[in-house]
């Protein structure tokens, strides 16, 4: 999608720790220019001064509401987090759905929301503030924790005979999966008009391999590549 707002979620703005009522309006102006200034202008513009400016504010005036620009990280994660519970709410988390058609539905939901401007410039700006701050990893990957959990959440009845470990690590595998196609076919990206058939592809392999994989297989596995990387360190 081309635009920020066109991409964004409509919905209330929730109250604001801290925020005093009369001041909230001002806040999601300021949210909305940071996400901004992520999406257009990427990481390295992204300071209180660029934030300011964008929302015709001084940076004085910005700072009384963030002293850092962290703390707009937080918020804005907060809000997708939100947003995105609530995408899962409408469609995934319905009567009479099985665990296996849920799966689906995240992948193709996922996938789907890769595809637009607003994810793919998003997440890759963020990634790259967390290579350098620990408070910028620390909440990205909190967020990925809760998106680990809703995959879990339909591996574990797909595949019972997989301890929760085990769902961990298939929850993970699957995610980091979908995640990883965002610097390939993510929007404006290389291959982005490839993405139907990756999603087909997607979908059908990692709903197979969470129905399937043993945790034999898992425990095998893992130790075959230890004793690669073993062998390959030793020579």
């Amino acid at each position: 999608m081309s635009d920020t707002k066109g991409d964004a979620p409509a919905k209330a703005a929730p109250p604001r720790p801290g925020v005093y009522v009369r001041g909230a309006e001002t806040v999601e102006l300021i949210l909305e220019a940071a996400l901004g200034v992520l999406i257009d202008e990427g990481a390295g513009a992204f300071t209180l001064r660029r934030i300011a400016a964008r929302c015709g504010m001084k940076v004085g005036n910005l700072s009384h509401h963030f002293a850092r620009k962290e703390l707009l990280i937080q918020l804005l994660l907060d809000d997708l987090l939100e947003y995105y519970e609530g995408v899962l709410d409408q469609t995934v988390r319905q009567p009479g759905l099985s665990p296996e058609d849920q799966l689906r539905m995240m992948i193709e939901i996922v996938l789907d929301d890769i595809g637009s401007k607003r994810t793919t410039h998003l997440f890759t700006e963020l990634w790259a503030l967390a290579n350098h701050d620990s408070f910028v990893a620390e909440r990205v990957a909190a967020f990925y924790r809760h998106a680990h959990a809703n995959i879990a959440a339909a591996v574990a009845p797909l595949n019972p005979a997989l301890s929760a470990q085990d769902v961990d690590v298939v929850a993970r595998f699957i995610s980091a999966s979908l995640e990883g196609t965002t610097i390939f076919a993510g929007h404006g990206k290389p291959w982005a008009a490839q993405m139907p058939q990756f999603k087909g592809i997607a979908v059908t392999a990692l709903v197979h391999l969470a129905k399937t994989i043993t945790p034999a297989e898992i425990h095998r596995l893992a130790a075959v590549q230890s004793t690669q990387f073993g062998q390959s360190a030793a020579a």
